[in-house]
Order: C-alpha cells, then structure tokens, then sequence
C-alpha cells in the first residue's frame, strides 16, 4: 500500500500531478482543489495516496491532505460513485464544505457537480449520513475524550462522543475538533453537534 509520496514536483495539470521520488514518478490523479495547494513545478510536494484497483484499471490518487483522502474513500464506498465523481464533487468543494453538506441533509449541493443527478446526490447523502452517525473508530475516543474536549464528565452526552467519533471518521484530530466540541451545547444531538462544529471551523478557516 502507497500512503504517501513525498519528492519534486514535475507536472502539475488540471486534475493531475506527478511527484518525483528516488527517480520514480508517481502520476497521481486529484481534485482541483490539492492541484491548486501544490507549489511550482520543481518545489517538494507531499500527496496522501489512495490506490484504485480494479479488474481493468489501476490508478494512483493523491490528495493535499488527510481530511480529502478520507473524504475520498467516503465517496468512493456510496454505490454508484465511482474516483471520477468523487475527486469531482472534492473539486467543488473542501472537505469541511462536504462533511457539512452530508450532515445537514443537503444532497441538492452535489448535484451543482458536473456529472452527479440527483439519485446520486440523495445516495451520497443517505449512505454517508449514516456512517458519519454510527461509525466508530476503535481506539480512537477513549474515556479521556470528555476531558479532552473540555466538558464535565457529568455532562458529556454519548451525543458529544458520536460526534467527536463522526469527526475523526471524516479526517479531523481531536485536537482541531474537540475544542469546538467543548464550547458547546452539550444537550444538543449529535448532527446539530457536528454541523455547528463543521460551521466553525469552515468560519476559522476563511478569516
């Protein structure tokens, strides 16, 4: 498995990019958005990797951080989205823009992406809602998560837990998410967490 690579950037295109490591290039395809953070032709680059394999087509994607990759492979699980639609919709839009548009409900967004109906759109946003909800990362939300967030023990509704533990299914640290989280409502529900959440850090970030 190819997590990352990490060398000199060669091709820079609408889509693609090239990344020379130990005079190996690896041709990886990616959003628009991950083309647009790379640095000039000939600049050190760094990719997260994702390697699509199927019967008839291997390809490499790379994306400029682990919140797109995570998106990606989020994507990438709905039936009937395949690399193309996801780096498409990841073109559109940031992660934290996507992670918000899945828990507030809004599968109308993703069909402004080229390509993506609205079957499509409503599956991305049913499938993944879903997930985001009730997916849990072993290990990853300990007992201490209530502490780290900053919230009485008392008070920290298993809400605030799923919601820490729905954030980190998306990409996102404790450290960038549970600050948030702690400054909170805690009687809120879990999707009324994560979208407020994802509101301000989509806030923070285009200041």
């Amino acid at each position: 498995m190819i997590y990352s690579v990490r060398g000199k950037l060669t091709v820079k295109e609408l889509g693609f990019a090239v990344v020379e490591c130990g005079g190996v290039g690896y041709g990886c395809r990616t959003s628009y958005n991950t083309v647009a953070q790379l640095g000039e032709i000939g600049s050190e680059a760094m990719l997260y990797t994702y390697l699509y394999v199927r019967e008839d087509v291997v390809e490499l994607f790379g994306f400029a951080t682990q919140q797109e990759l995570s998106c990606f492979k989020l994507l990438i699980s709905v039936s009937g989205v395949g690399p193309k639609a996801a780096t498409a919709i990841l073109s559109d839009l940031t992660p934290e823009r996507f992670a918000f548009l899945v828990a507030s409900g809004d599968s109308k967004a993703f069909t402004k992406t080229k390509g993506i109906g609205a079957k499509t759109a409503q599956r991305i946003v049913l499938e993944l809602k879903d997930k985001i909800s009730s997916e849990s990362i072993s290990g990853s939300v300990g007992g201490d998560a209530a502490e780290f967030a900053n919230i009485p023990s008392g008070a920290a509704s298993s809400a605030v837990s799923e919601a820490l533990e729905a954030l980190m299914v998306l990409g996102y640290s404790q450290g960038e998410t549970a600050p948030i989280l702690g400054k909170l409502d805690p009687s809120l529900s879990t999707q009324e967490l994560i979208k407020e959440t994802l509101r301000l850090m989509t806030a923070k970030n285009m200041r």
